[in-house]
């Protein structure tokens, strides 16, 4: 079991590499509000699929959240490592993960740990509360718009240099969007990572 722990450990740590390439952007506040669909699509369907998958290897309800744990530790760490480079505070968004890999994980063991259970209620929670928990984590975040101009990333490509922010123009709730598309899409994605887990 310490071992199955350890390679949690080292799993999470690569995934949310896997996480940021996904869409790298996302944790940086200038395309925060911009990308905020993207941003839940992507990060409720790694959370999920990465959670379930590792859930199920160990068959023990916390697995989850642990691994929200470790992937959160992680982006504080890269978050510190910015600030330490001279730029602000809010330069980095770190995602909210651990309260819907708690549902997850609650959803497992309320389920007698029915995998199938996890899949499809603990998918869908994890795609609902994601979109709101980091937006309520974003409205504490200084003007993004200042961040974007006032701190541009030197990786930042010419393409996505920051724009203003036309949010409204094309659909009125990011939270409701995000929300449904996350949900919409943890599922299944879920799923073939729990069928991939059984091969």
């Amino acid at each position: 079991r310490t071992t199955h722990y350890l390679f949690i450990v080292v799993v999470a740590v690569n995934s949310t590499l896997l996480t940021i390439n996904a869409g790298d952007y996302i944790f940086y506040t200038d395309w925060a509000w911009t990308s905020f669909v993207v941003f839940s699509i992507s990060q409720s369907t790694m959370l999920v699929v990465g959670a379930i998958y590792y859930m199920l290897f160990t068959g023990v309800p916390g697995t989850a959240t642990y691994y929200a744990t470790i992937m959160t530790i992680y982006t504080w760490v890269a978050k510190g490592a910015w600030f330490a480079l001279g730029h602000p505070y809010d330069f980095v968004a770190v995602p909210v993960w651990i309260p819907s890999a708690m549902l997850l994980d609650l959803t497992y063991w309320a389920t007698r740990r029915n995998k199938h259970a996890a899949i499809l209620i603990g998918g869908t929670l994890v795609g609902l509360s994601l979109p709101l928990f980091n937006m309520i984590n974003l409205l504490t975040i200084r003007d993004p718009l200042e961040m974007a101009f006032k701190y541009p990333r030197p990786t930042l490509p010419p393409y996505m240099t920051p724009i203003e922010p036309q949010v409204g123009k094309f659909y009125n709730s990011p939270v409701a969007l995000g929300a449904g598309a996350g949900a919409v899409l943890s599922v299944p994605i879920a799923a073939l990572g729990a069928k991939l887990n059984t091969w």
